[in-house]
């Protein structure tokens, strides 16, 4: 699994195996960083080159992106919105499913609580992960949190998904056999041979943490 929190300046990457209701294992964590300097062009199509390296490295199942949500600092939100779009596509392009999770979700499931701070979650992913030391900065710690909440949440939240999707389409289904059968039976006071002859007229830089490294 592969968790991204998604920055212009700073974007936090981080790649954990698991299975819901285990120990999950780091494998990898880094934070792609663009000097705010450069063109946003070049800043994204970085992001995006490091991401697709990533990807192509590790070889995640699915890919989890932080969904963005503020209500002050707008410039910010931008980047950080287009950044995650960056990530999303990545994953799109290499044939994996995205999931999104607000901060609120990814903290209630790696703390237990939706207001815990940065701090708490840090300390949690390394607790969680069985590290000798936290993660740093903060944003590859956001990332595997990410993964993290994906692995124990994400299963359940597509199975919701698809057994809400079922449903629909239950009435709807019914609803076109039941015309589908009207349909063969003919309608009231209609000839068969008039139905068949038809109507007429009608037609930078990375610093990274891998598996093994000490």
């Amino acid at each position: 699994m592969l968790g991204v929190d998604p920055g212009l300046t700073r974007c936090g990457v981080g790649v954990v195996e698991g299975v819901p209701g285990r120990a999950c294992q780091l494998i990898a964590f880094t934070v792609v960083r663009s000097d705010p300097e450069l063109d946003l062009a070049q800043r994204l199509l970085h992001l995006d080159t490091m991401l697709a390296s990533m990807l192509a490295e590790h070889r995640p199942e699915a890919v989890a992106v932080e969904r963005v949500f503020s209500q002050h600092n707008v410039g910010t939100v931008m980047g950080t919105a287009q950044a995650g779009a960056v990530a999303i596509l990545a994953a799109a392009r290499a044939g994996l499913p995205v999931q999104t999770y607000t901060p609120s979700e990814v903290k209630a499931a790696v703390t237990g609580s939706g207001q815990a701070d940065k701090a708490q979650v840090t300390a949690m992913v390394t607790r969680l992960l069985r590290l000798d030391a936290a993660p740093k900065p903060a944003d590859a710690a956001d990332a595997l949190a990410l993964a993290i909440c994906h692995i124990w949440r994400g299963g359940a939240r597509s199975r919701l998904a698809a057994a809400a999707a079922a449903h629909s389409a239950g009435p709807a289904a019914g609803s076109s056999r039941s015309s589908a059968r009207s349909s063969a039976q003919g309608s009231p006071g209609v000839s068969p041979r008039s139905s068949a002859q038809g109507s007429p007229g009608v037609s930078p830089q990375v610093s990274q943490w891998r598996k093994g490294q000490p």
